[in-house]
């Protein structure tokens, strides 16, 4: 497999935190690369985005020292279902350890649609996964209950397992590759790439189906009316918005307005074409916060076992 990648510049580190996303994403990456780089001013891996197409940064960033990486997915992933809006590039962090092989040892695999609060990605990135090619999060409605059966799972006569969300990935690069995952995903996404149910995060629970070790929720905290309020008390290090609102086009009274604050501030200074209008959250006295409150005292329980499972928050369950 012939892959053309272009990068602005060589790698410094042997880690890497990588974002992938195309030009309508890249304000949103960048912003939160901007909170990493401010929360690491001497950090030890290097940020790249990737992209299908080479994308530029405007001036005022070049303080971020973020490398730019860029090859076209589309003939590799040809078939593969996709979303309305989103290309075959969302399976682009599939390709991040062959085409990073010779460059990086861990690579921090990070959504766009993020919010990134707090925590030592330096330590993250060197935490001990034993033989196990990825380390994530368990996908959210196995917070509560764990033994909840995944649709993907049925869907292709697996037993029920673990499942994991896509959105934060910490690879380990020699063990993905000497294990043939990305080989792996190819196959089974070429025979079955219209019966990926959530696309990237499908195929990846099915090829790495019980060979991945559990991250804390710490590090993607999945942002739903069952699970919010919790992370208040918690102080996530990475908040993940999962669902349609996102901070810059979040439906009216959904998302607290804290988050579409300081991305709107960013991109005013870096992007000001990109506008958006952030709308009131959730008020004491709306349906959405009543709702919330009812059900995060039926699921407090199951929160507090969950959440237990990790004495701190760079264990490793592998």
């Amino acid at each position: 497999m012939e892959i053309n990648l272009a990068c602005s510049k060589p790698a410094q580190h042997r880690s890497a935190i990588a974002f992938c996303c195309d030009d309508a994403y890249l304000p949103y990456a960048a912003h939160a690369a901007g909170q990493i780089a401010q929360l690491h001013p001497d950090r030890d891996f290097d940020i790249c985005i990737v992209s299908a197409e080479p994308v530029t940064l405007p001036a005022s960033l070049d303080g971020l020292n973020l490398r730019l990486c860029s090859f076209d997915p589309e003939l590799i992933f040809s078939g593969f279902s996709t979303d309305r809006g989103r290309s075959s590039a969302m399976y682009m962090r599939l390709m991040l350890p062959k085409i990073f092989a010779d460059d990086y040892d861990r690579i921090l695999y990070l959504d766009a649609d993020i919010h990134v609060e707090s925590g030592d990605l330096s330590r993250l990135l060197t935490v001990d996964l034993g033989e196990k090619p990825v380390a994530a999060v368990r996908d959210n409605p196995q917070w509560r209950t764990p033994s909840r059966m995944p649709e993907d799972f049925k869907d292709f006569d697996l037993a029920n397992a673990a499942y994991f969300n896509s959105g934060v990935l910490l690879i380990d690069v020699a063990n993905w590759n000497a294990q043939g995952i990305l080989e792996a995903a190819l196959s089974f996404g070429e025979k079955n790439g219209a019966r990926l149910r959530r696309n990237d995060q499908t195929l990846l629970n099915c090829v790495l189906y019980r060979n991945w070790a559990e991250l804390s929720p710490m590090w993607n905290w999945q942002y739903t009316p069952a699970s919010r309020l919790h992370e208040a008390m918690v102080s996530a290090h990475i908040v993940h918005f999962i669902g349609p609102s996102k901070p810059w086009k979040a439906r009216p009274e959904t998302l607290p307005p804290r988050f579409g604050r300081g991305l709107r501030h960013f991109c005013a200074a870096h992007f000001p074409e990109r506008r958006f209008d952030i709308p009131d959250g959730p008020g004491p006295g709306s349906k959405l916060m009543t709702k919330m409150l009812v059900r995060h005292l039926i699921n407090r329980n199951k929160m507090a076992r969950y959440l237990a499972r990790f004495p701190d928050d760079y264990t490793v369950i592998t």
